[in-house]
């Protein structure tokens, strides 16, 4: 992650990874494709890291009816259609969807026999186990899988019910981060945010953001540094002095001249390069700007229901507004 990532259609091959990952199959493990994993693989995936998302479609959302309170679609939408946007969009993003079931997870075992410090050993229910530097988990049911991760079983808490002894995970285990006690693992479900789809899909984010500062953190980033966010800006809002490298390059030096790092070191002016690199990428002209959202809408097109379209705008005001491409993506779906 010391080069920047084009978070739109980065050909992610070139991406330099944190961590040394010929140790490791994959950067991150998410267990868990619902809102909250789906969200924490986006943001994960767009930052280049090599992302694996366990779902075998077991995730609670299943078990709604109809979503009605997902903002952005004023009419609610259907789980079956909402469910497939959520794993476009991971693919899309450049994470992969791995359908099989997590049955656990351990920690392997360095050269010198340290457990934890070469990342975690991912069994799935069919497949063959994964490692993995970090895992997120990221679905509501009973933690199981996590069995054995800490020393004392913290992560789990008991109750008394019916005169027996139930025990669940404990929902306020993990920091509002994610974080945990145990290195690299983090949990963007259970928690409390679970509870809502929308809210489940900001702690995956939330999550997400934590594991990209701390990888950057290995890769030599001071914290300070370390911390980003993930959107584009218009070219046209941009002053002219911000245009010019330097510019950034001065404001760097001028922001971190407190750092923990000697702004003469070799380690100081690598972050720098990588930091003002991504600053610069944040910015698209006009045309990006609208090739971008022309992909978003085809995108769109490919989940919706075309009688319903054609029923909302009727087909002459649906053909005058949608280009070629789009066109393609609707009459596929018709079919």
């Amino acid at each position: 992650m010391s080069e920047p990532v084009d978070r739109d259609g980065a050909d992610r091959d070139q991406v330099a990874d944190a961590v040394d990952c010929d140790a490791v199959d994959r950067e991150v493990v998410v267990v868990g494709g619902g809102p909250a994993g789906c969200s924490a693989a986006v943001f994960l995936a767009r930052e280049g890291l090599d992302v694996a998302v366990f779902d075998r479609g077991r995730s609670s959302i299943a078990r709604c009816a109809h979503l009605g309170n997902y903002l952005g679609f004023p009419g609610g939408i259907d789980v079956e259609t909402f469910y497939d946007l959520l794993h476009d969009h991971v693919e899309r993003a450049g994470a992969a969807l791995v359908d099989d079931l997590v049955e656990s997870v351990e920690t392997r075992a360095a050269d010198g026999g340290d457990a934890g410090t070469e990342g975690f050993r991912v069994t799935p229910q069919e497949g063959e186990p994964v490692t993995a530097r970090r895992v997120v988990a990221a679905t509501r049911y009973d933690g199981e899988y996590l069995r054995g991760l800490d020393d004392d079983d913290a992560m789990f808490e008991s109750h008394e019910h019916g005169g027996e002894t139930h025990e669940h995970f404990d929902r306020g285990y993990a920091d509002p981060d994610g974080t945990t006690p145990v290195d690299g693992l983090y949990v963007a479900s259970p928690s409390e945010a679970a509870q809502q789809a929308i809210t489940a899909a900001g702690r995956g984010a939330r999550v997400a953001r934590r594991v990209v500062t701390d990888a950057r953190v290995a890769d030599g980033w001071w914290p300070a540094a370390a911390e980003g966010v993930d959107w584009v800006r218009r070219e046209a809002e941009r002053d002219e002095e911000w245009a010019d490298r330097e510019r950034w390059v001065e404001w760097f030096d001028e922001r971190h001249a407190d750092a923990p790092v000697d702004a003469d070191s070799e380690r100081f002016a690598r972050v720098r390069e990588a930091a003002v690199d991504e600053a610069l990428a944040a910015y698209v002209d006009a045309d990006e700007a609208e090739a971008r959202a022309a992909e978003g809408r085809r995108a769109l097109a490919g989940h919706l229901d075309p009688a319903a379209v054609v029923e909302a705008h009727g087909a002459e005001t649906l053909l005058d507004a949608m280009d070629d491409e789009a066109i393609a993506a609707y009459a596929e779906g018709e079919r």
